[in-house]
């Protein structure tokens, strides 16, 4: 009986991962149903440093060796025109449900789109957004990223990361997101793994991400986003996790032109959320998006921080291995 319980418990537990996965709505993870809360975060027990331990399903968040996200310097990625993928996303005249997972806002793309990549055709199945964003740009972190997750007809994956900063001419530099840790009660801390109650190797790393976003990055040559705007206003209207609003007609078109016009990063990683399965295909922009000062606000009031910490290059040891000393040697550091 209490295995049967616990295997409820599991079953529960995926469910609600399902619900606010960077996968979410696609065949890996199937759309769950309004109100389920999701079962991890970005603080406390919850937060990327344990993921691995909230569920057995999310082990290669702590072991995987081409984890995500990354900092995109030269000799991480490939370079490939952002004219060769082919993306078409039609424009959204009756509007599309705008969702609020409990750790990130969602649009749900339900007139699809698509796009090829080395030879396989995928289909656009939702986008949302991180607050700072998960992959650095070169070592610098944007205000938000944009994720748009596409799904091939057996299940494949590929993501388009979009950087997003702010409109220097809409106002004055807000405040980034912060992470602020919640107190564990005595038998949390019994039961969470050593290495998440010391300092370790991955806690720097998450210190100097946090030090990056000191500063919450503008960028003046970027005016703010038609389409960004129409959807990133509406976030008022989905303040807590399971509700939903129904957007003003989305005109896809002003992203499609300028990521096709830009070339793409290209990288294979994983989820950037549990359960962090690998096999991604990552193509992160060098195209750069933007949004008006109140509008990031605006978000950030109802997202708040939800960003990974950054993952060692593709193919090396994971992070949280360092942090639990089980790696023999760590990457040498970069040249001055």
């Amino acid at each position: 009986m209490a295995s049967f319980r616990l295997s409820l418990a599991l079953v529960g537990l995926y469910a609600s991962q399902a619900l606010a996965s960077c996968a979410h709505g696609t065949m890996l993870l199937r759309r769950a149903e309004a109100g389920e809360k999701p079962a991890f975060g970005y603080t406390g027990n919850i937060g990327p440093m344990n993921w691995a331990n909230l569920a057995e399903a999310n082990a290669l968040c702590s072991t995987g060796t081409n984890q995500s996200p990354i900092d995109m310097v030269n000799g991480v990625f490939n370079v490939i025109p952002g004219s060769s993928l082919n993306l078409k996303i039609p424009d959204m005249s009756n509007g599309t449900a705008f969702e609020n997972l409990g750790t990130t806002v969602e649009v749900i793309a339900e007139q699809g789109g698509s796009m090829s990549v080395g030879g396989t055709d995928y289909t656009l199945r939702q986008f949302h957004f991180h607050l700072p964003s998960e992959h650095l740009d070169a070592g610098t972190s944007m205000a938000m990223e944009m994720h748009m997750v596409f799904e091939s007809a057996d299940a494949k994956l590929a993501v388009i990361g979009t950087y997003i900063g702010i409109d220097e001419a809409s106002g004055a530099t807000p405040a980034p997101p912060t992470a602020t840790e919640a107190p564990a009660t005595p038998a949390e801390k019994r039961a969470l793994p050593r290495f998440n109650r010391r300092k370790s190797v991955a806690e720097e790393k998450y210190k100097r991400a946090a030090a990056i976003m000191g500063s919450t990055p503008i960028d003046a040559k970027v005016a703010a986003s038609p389409l960004l705007e129409t959807v990133l206003t509406n976030v008022k209207s989905i303040p807590t996790a399971g509700t939903t609003v129904r957007t003003p007609p989305l005109v896809m078109s002003e992203v499609v032109s300028l990521l096709s016009a830009g070339s793409f990063q290209s990288y294979m990683g994983s989820l950037t959320t549990p359960p962090c399965s690998e096999g991604v295909q990552w193509l992160v922009s060098t195209q750069k998006l933007s949004v008006k000062a109140s509008t990031f606000v605006g978000v950030r009031d109802v997202v708040g921080f939800n960003s990974r910490f950054t993952q060692n290059a593709p193919g090396e040891p994971n992070v949280l291995q360092f942090a639990r000393g089980g790696a023999a040697t760590a990457p040498a550091a970069p040249a001055a």
